[in-house]
């Protein structure tokens, strides 16, 4: 089984409006709602995939509830922990005139010592060996950066395979722990180290370092360039398609849901980027927070080209 977890889950309400204007009075066309948070984004996405997950968090309020029903109704499993307040809203802002896309994000609510130690004791009283743990996106403030490090550390000791998108000191926590795949963006990949990178040779070298710290898989987006997947004995690239943009959220998450259904299903490392390419590729091709469908992921499948360095 796969187990997602989204500590800073939301509410996506995506609105569309032509010609936004700063300081002017704006009327949309449409809107959307859509349970959203990077976990449960990646559940998703292996629901779309034929997959099975089972979405793990803290949830709360009436927001909370919309989250729960929304998996109900699309028949993904979960078992969130209940906290205090009301799960937050993060406004999508897409103007199809100047293709622009803009988030505008809620504060993620605290979530207690209490609720914490309850979600903690229901993951790890369920997850065994064979599993995989998907440890993806921010966390409220008031919650240690650690928190990833010490969970793939807990995680590894029952021999789960755990899979971190994370950024900032989450992300540095979490590869201390040496977690089997870690799944950066470049610009995460900077601040990670700390220097720039521009080139592809420049990102291979960097991945090839992270593998110190017992990781196994580093996979690499770069935007338009594609993306590069760095292994103890490939190094493998896959170009960027060109492709009709509507929505860039999700894009990552669905890479990292293929990425965990592939492992599932016993992939090989060429079969698990190509599906994690087609799957963020047909992403993008979606509205709001809608994840690509599986007939558009196999169409976009045939055409990505792969290429060992």
């Amino acid at each position: 089984m796969i187990y997602t977890i989204t500590l800073n889950p939301a509410i996506d309400k995506r609105i569309i409006l032509n010609n936004f204007k700063i300081d002017g009075v704006n009327r949309f066309n449409d809107e959307r709602e859509d349970a959203g948070g990077k976990g449960i984004n990646v559940s998703k996405m292996i629901h779309n995939l034929g997959g099975n997950s089972t979405a793990l968090g803290v949830v709360a309020g009436s927001s909370g509830y919309f989250i729960k029903d929304q998996l109900d109704q699309m028949g993904i499993l979960h078992s969130f922990t209940e906290g205090d307040g009301n799960t937050r809203t993060n406004l999508k802002i897409v103007d199809p005139t100047y293709q622009t896309y803009t988030d505008i994000n809620e504060e993620g609510r605290p979530i207690s010592d209490q609720v914490l130690k309850q979600l903690e004791k229901n993951l790890f009283g369920i997850i065994k060996k064979g599993d995989i743990l998907v440890l993806a996106g921010s966390v409220p403030n008031n919650v240690s950066k650690d928190i990833y490090g010490r969970w793939i550390k807990i995680a590894k000791e029952k021999d789960v395979k755990v899979l971190l998108d994370a950024e900032g000191e989450l992300l540095m926590q979490g590869i201390l722990s040496g977690p089997y795949l870690i799944k950066p963006n470049i610009h995460e990949l900077e601040g990670l180290l700390n220097k720039s990178v521009q080139t592809q040779a420049e990102a291979i070298e960097c991945g090839k370092m992270l593998l110190d710290h017992d990781i196994k898989i580093v996979v690499i987006s770069r935007g338009s360039e594609g993306c590069i997947l760095v292994s103890e004995d490939k190094v493998l690239h896959v170009p960027g398609l060109v492709v009709d943009v509507k929505s860039t959220v999700g894009a990552g998450d669905s890479m990292v849901g293929a990425l965990a259904y592939a492992i599932e299903m016993g992939y090989s490392l060429e079969e698990a980027i190509v599906l994690g390419v087609a799957s963020s590729t047909a992403t993008i091709q979606e509205e709001g927070s809608i994840m690509g469908s599986l007939e558009n992921i196999m169409k976009i499948k045939d055409t990505v080209k792969i290429h060992q360095q």
